[in-house]
């Protein structure tokens, strides 16, 4: 199937496919040990195509998916080099999100995940680590790319990572004696806060 000339607010998806191929390729040559993941179904669904990833989802088959590739990192110790080449040599100006995932309470995991955006080249890329969750941190992007102050606060905040480095690592929505993380699978809703019902 073709796509066409324009499928996305940002042009082509093939666009973006080679942005990530080219960024693991500089990480690469760096000595920065990283994956590549492309997607694995066409930018437009097929007719019937739910009926049938929900029987393959079912039966334990492959996992299929569309959306934009994204590097993951095999070391977060080298997230700052990775970033500084980004935003240094491959032209990427913004960072658009930095956020966790909690995908199974189960998981021994978080991922850290950051987005970025290319102006110039007009192309968006997703970088992604693990983050175990008995050592939550990364270290904080800000001195690189200040847009992360808030997104690593909140981050912080939901995911419990802590951003090493960080200039100011207050809470941002939530009061400061808060328990647990939010966005974490495991977290158990408390039925009051300070005798507020949280119900």
């Amino acid at each position: 199937m073709q796509a066409p000339a324009r499928d996305t607010g940002w042009g082509p998806m093939q666009v973006h496919f080679e942005a990530a191929r080219l960024a693991a390729a500089a990480f690469e040559a760096a000595g920065i040990a990283v994956q590549l993941h492309e997607p694995n179904l066409p930018v437009f669904a097929e007719e019937g195509e739910s009926k049938r990833l929900a029987k393959k989802a079912k039966d334990g088959g492959e996992r299929e998916w569309r959306g934009d590739s994204f590097l993951k990192l095999a070391d977060r110790g080298q997230l700052l080099a990775a970033m500084r080449i980004l935003r240094d040599d491959l032209g990427y100006e913004q960072v658009i999100d930095v956020t966790g995932v909690d995908y199974d309470a189960e998981d021994a995991n978080l991922w850290g995940v950051y987005c970025l955006l290319s102006l110039r080249h007009k192309a968006r890329l997703t970088v992604k680590v693990d983050v175990p969750k008995d050592d939550c941190w990364l270290d904080s992007i800000v001195s690189l790319y200040s847009a992360a102050n808030w997104h690593e606060r909140e981050s912080s905040e939901f995911f419990g990572i802590v951003y090493r480095g960080h200039p100011d690592p207050r809470h941002v929505l939530l009061p400061d004696d808060w328990v647990g993380f939010p966005l974490r699978k495991d977290y158990e809703f408390p039925d009051e806060y300070h005798g507020i019902s949280c119900n």
